[in-house]
């Protein structure tokens, strides 16, 4: 798949050799650096594992969908799979995404559309079974990273990343840090109320914008898989999530926001639309007009390396956010 190659960073250790130039007339890829990261991604659906060096750049690439009904070992031993799969022995650092919420750096992981890893070690079975330094993070939070580092946001020091899927998260990055939160779970804009009174949401709560938006939501109601949604409730999705961004954009002062996920990514121009529709009529106080709403940049590979960039950032790399 096409490289992510944007912007070289520092490395990790001084002294590394710089790269060395191709031969006249040779266009292949070069990366900026031998580190590798081991990059995961948890979801509500699927599973992936990839490496990722020091630029961006993704290879090795491997899915499976995740059994989040078994027991927790069914599917700790689903990740093992991929992890020793992709695995070639060189990497330097693994960087996990995961749904949330999460204790500190992923010491514990309690995804709400994984019930069999509720107060799941994650962070510790992944160090045991790579022998190597471990970072772990909200998959939206990564995604924001990502974005950030060589994505839609890359250069921009204010900023929401959301991921509209399975479920609905975000992350925040605000003065060029992403935000953490007194526990690490800054950012899950997906409980923000958009329908008083609505859905009943995972969370214990009524009319979330997980409950009312996400791909859960969307075939509890529709009985049907999300994909195969009209232009009704594309509509419908866009506008609660622009609804529930508005919020987010006048309380933060944030001009711009990019989103990833099945859902959103899949409902394309459509959903888009909607939410700018919505995000323009809500945001109306001075400083928030103008705010705008965009497909993240990475595509499908926005995860992984938003999952790199939690190791790349915990090992003290340069990735343009704090």
């Amino acid at each position: 798949m096409p490289g992510y190659a944007l912007r070289a960073a520092t490395p990790l250790r001084p002294g590394r050799p710089a790269p060395q130039r191709g031969r006249a007339g040779d266009t292949g890829y070069r990366p900026a650096f031998v580190d590798t990261a081991l990059a995961v991604d948890i979801g509500g659906t699927k599973m992936a594992v990839a490496r990722v060096d020091a630029a961006g750049h993704l290879t090795d690439r491997r899915t499976a969908p995740t059994p989040g009904d078994g027991p927790p070992e069914a599917m700790w031993g689903r990740l093992v799979e991929l992890v020793t799969d992709v695995r070639r022995g060189d990497e330097v650092v693994v960087g996990a995404g995961c749904g949330g919420p999460m204790e500190p750096d992923g010491t514990t992981v309690s995804p709400l559309n994984i019930p069999a890893w509720t107060g799941f070690p994650l962070r510790g079975r992944l160090a045991e079974l790579t022998g190597l330094p471990v970072h772990v993070d909200n998959d939206a939070k990564a995604l924001a990273l990502g974005e950030g580092w060589v994505g839609a946001a890359r250069g921009a020091r204010h900023f929401m990343a959301m991921v509209v899927s399975t479920g609905v998260g975000g992350g925040l990055v605000l003065d060029g840090r992403l935000l953490d939160g007194a526990g690490g779970n800054a950012g899950h804009v997906g409980h923000v109320v958009v329908v008083p009174d609505g859905r009943r949401c995972g969370c214990g709560a009524h009319g979330c914008l997980e409950a009312e938006a996400s791909g859960t939501a969307i075939r509890a109601v529709t009985g049907a898989d999300p994909a195969v949604a009209g232009d009704d409730v594309r509509r419908r999705t866009g506008r609660l999530v622009g609804l529930g961004v508005a919020s987010v954009v006048n309380l933060l002062d944030l001009p711009l926001t990019v989103v990833a996920g099945s859902v959103a990514l899949g409902y394309g121009d459509t959903f888009f639309a909607a939410a700018q529709r919505e995000l323009d009529a809500r945001a109306r106080i001075e400083f928030a007009r103008g705010a705008r709403i965009v497909p993240a940049g990475l595509g499908d590979a926005g995860p992984l390396v938003g999952a790199a960039a939690v190791g790349w950032r915990g090992e003290g790399r340069d990735i343009g956010i704090a």
